[in-house]
């Protein structure tokens, strides 16, 4: 098994157009006003598109997703047809997700990047009627992205058929694992044809996905762009002390300060439950805080407008479940707070991975009571760094009170002091100059279709 790493090489200086991507799909990328790949995007991409089965590791929020996409939409783009007829349009490309949100998002970028050809491109996902995925399944789907319980429903009513699969691409696959979904995985791969290329992309890499890539990749190239099961950079992380009474008061006081100090009061705050999640925005609300709960009692239309609310701005609080935690694709989200630290460290990982994307600063804060200290030392020891602890900020008591970080970001030829101290050291890091970088991923406007569980282009 090879394996690349990130280092400084002429990767960097390369473009979307020296990728070698076909005019109508480079149009697309252009549009959305990309030239450069990140990472992730320049060094996946050329192995993809010389058929090659991937390995990918790389932190949340660097263009993961874009990085799959673009080489699949090229790789099946001169087996695309004009053709109406169903038969020209068998699926070709499979990408699995864990869940709703993740499928939406990768389908989004798939709907974008292939408006200029042929292909069509469909999202199926349970929470919503099947009668609409049923449909644009028989009228013919050449790319379709889908959640594993789904997709087996279609295939036990034959409504998709995965005979002619050339490419299957599992997305945040340890998620699919942690989530029960093996024996699902399984069964749809055993209906595909084994002579085919097979991309595991996720931002960790545990044994189990070692074995699971064992199983079903051939000779893969293994790609880790980052220290595995480490935030980016971007993200600034601070932990505050709280009694677990007191918490629903210091999530309000965080927020409060953060617009004292002109920063945005949006925010989203993760919860360890569903009755959780829905008390708490309900506390928030009747503390003049506009605030949504996403779960998985939600509805999928339901959990979609609130996502859609947050989104435009219009509420300033997203209270979620780790159902969420992956797949949430928000530009500049500025702040992840954890009103409960997750059982399991790499969820944290992907919790905070929600903010400081794409080179953005972000702000992680974690409010952690003394029966969770167990819990804090998983994630410093799997993270590999002493997180700051501080007060909660006091908005009453004035700004000199406050020893905290919520203040307007630094211009950019100033410098900020780094929060990571290496477990092996007691020394304070250095600062350091941070420029923000540009976005590798937009958010763009969602097709109509989407709220359905499925769309294809438009024609």
């Amino acid at each position: 098994m090879s394996t690349e790493q990130t280092t400084p090489t002429p990767e960097a200086e390369l473009t979307f157009a020296d990728i070698g991507f076909a005019e109508p799909i480079l149009r697309a990328v252009l549009e959305q006003g990309y030239t450069k790949p990140t990472p992730i995007q320049a060094q996946a991409m050329p192995h993809v598109l010389q058929g090659r089965d991937v390995m990918g590791a790389a932190q949340t929020g660097t263009g993961k997703t874009a990085a799959f996409v673009l080489p699949i939409l090229q790789n099946i783009l001169p087996l695309a047809s004009s053709s109406a007829s169903p038969a020209r349009h068998p699926i070709r490309a499979l990408v699995l997700t864990p869940t709703r949100e993740l499928a939406d998002q990768v389908a989004d970028n798939a709907f974008k990047y292939a408006k200029y050809t042929d292909i069509r491109t469909a999202v199926v996902f349970g929470g919503v009627d099947m009668s609409a995925q049923t449909t644009l399944l028989r009228s013919g789907i050449e790319l379709l992205i889908a959640t594993p319980g789904r997709l087996l429903d279609h295939i036990t009513q034959k409504t998709a058929n995965l005979s002619q699969v050339q490419i299957l691409i599992l997305d945040e696959a340890d998620r699919m694992l942690d989530m029960g979904f093996l024996p699902d995985l399984q069964r749809i791969i055993g209906l595909i044809p084994s002579q085919r290329q097979t991309l595991l992309f996720s931002a960790t890499f545990s044994p189990e996905i070692k074995k699971l890539a064992q199983s079903y990749l051939r000779d893969p190239v293994t790609i880790e762009v980052a220290r595995q099961n480490a935030a980016a950079d971007t993200v600034q992380q601070i932990i505050h002390m709280v009694p677990s009474e007191k918490k629903k008061d210091a999530v309000v006081k965080v927020l409060n300060a953060r617009i004292q100090k002109g920063l945005s009061r949006q925010a989203i705050v993760f919860t360890n439950s569903r009755i959780g999640c829905s008390k708490l925005a309900s506390a928030l609300e009747r503390s003049g805080i506009k605030a949504g709960a996403i779960h998985g009692d939600k509805s999928q239309i339901e959990r979609m407008q609130i996502l859609e609310s947050f989104k435009k701005g219009t509420m300033d609080v997203l209270v979620a479940t780790d159902v969420a935690a992956r797949g949430l694709d928000i530009a500049d989200m500025p702040c992840v707070i954890n009103h409960e630290l997750p059982f399991n460290a790499e969820d944290y990982v992907h919790r905070i991975g929600r903010t400081g994307r794409a080179g953005a600063q972000g702000d992680a804060i974690a409010l952690v009571d003394p029966s969770e200290e167990r819990l804090l030392a998983d994630i410093e020891k799997l993270m590999n760094r002493k997180l700051v602890r501080m007060p909660v900020p006091d908005p009453a008591g004035g700004v000199a009170a406050d020893p905290f970080f919520y203040m307007p970001y630094r211009a950019k030829d100033e410098s900020i002091a780094s929060n990571a101290n290496d477990l092996n050291s007691d020394a304070a890091g250095k600062a350091t100059s941070v420029t923000p970088a540009k976005p590798a991923i937009k958010s763009a406007a969602k097709p109509v279709g989407a709220l359905l569980g499925g769309f294809k282009k438009k024609t």
